[in-house]
């Protein structure tokens, strides 16, 4: 299997996950390096694999690699995703392409890749990462939202097409958690505060939260589940 952007926060979480469970995991992150290297041997991956999700023509490569390694990919984890923050009047072109690629089209390419296999095959899990953005905006990401709002769309109609072959597809829906990429904003004890007053359970959540409900969707106990979004935010988008 597969997990993307996986060398820390919640891919890592899942991958770890993943790996206690019996699978073979391959992990991916931006680019080879002592990061990757020491989240694969955290996590007991079969193999780290440096591909940067922004450049169209890394997509293939990571293709190539995963099935070198494996043979193949049943279980597909899309985890990368690029967040940038500012007013929505100025993003430019290249910020637009750069959260475009990486959230959406080297999603959507890594899902042809893997997932018409998993259905001639009788078996897959389909599991991509999504946003408590899709149904509460935050006002400086935009087109993080709309990027991860638009995969949602995605694996919901390939949900339907593809769910008479075993195959699932569902996304995974965070809230906020708390990982290397919000540690700046919620040191700030202002905004921590505001977070935390939008969260009926009263707490943030944590990469491992995630993890086990990912481990769900990705298990037999999961068979009858597709096409859903599960929220994993502790109430946060009610």
């Amino acid at each position: 299997m597969l997990v993307t952007g996986s060398s820390q926060g919640i891919g890592l979480a899942i991958a770890k996950a993943l790996v206690n469970s019996g699978a073979k995991v391959c992990i991916n992150a931006p680019s080879q390096g002592a990061e990757l290297d020491l989240a694969c041997r955290e996590a007991g991956a079969v193999i780290g694999i440096g591909v940067d999700l922004a450049r169209p023509d890394e997509v293939e490569r990571l293709v190539a690699a995963v099935t070198d390694a494996l043979g193949g990919v049943d279980i597909l984890v899309l985890n990368a995703a690029l967040q940038e923050r500012q007013p929505w009047s100025g993003f430019d072109r290249a910020s637009i392409d750069r959260q475009w690629e990486i959230n959406l089209a080297a999603n959507y390419r890594l899902i042809q890749a893997f997932v018409p296999a998993m259905a001639e095959s009788g078996f897959g899990r389909l599991i991509a990462i999504g946003s408590i953005q899709q149904v509460r905006e935050h006002p400086e990401m935009l087109l993080y939202a709309a990027s991860k709002a638009a995969l949602e769309s995605i694996v919901r109609n390939i949900a339907r097409q593809v769910a008479g072959h075993g195959v699932t597809c569902n996304v995974l829906a965070p809230g906020a958690i708390a990982t290397a990429r919000n540690r700046e904003a919620l040191a700030d004890a202002a905004y921590r505060n505001a977070v935390l007053a939008r969260i009926p359970a009263g707490r943030l959540g944590t990469p491992e939260d995630c993890a086990e409900v990912a481990l769900f969707l990705a298990s037999d106990a999961a068979r009858y589940v597709t096409g859903t979004t599960l929220f994993v935010d502790g109430g946060m988008h009610l």
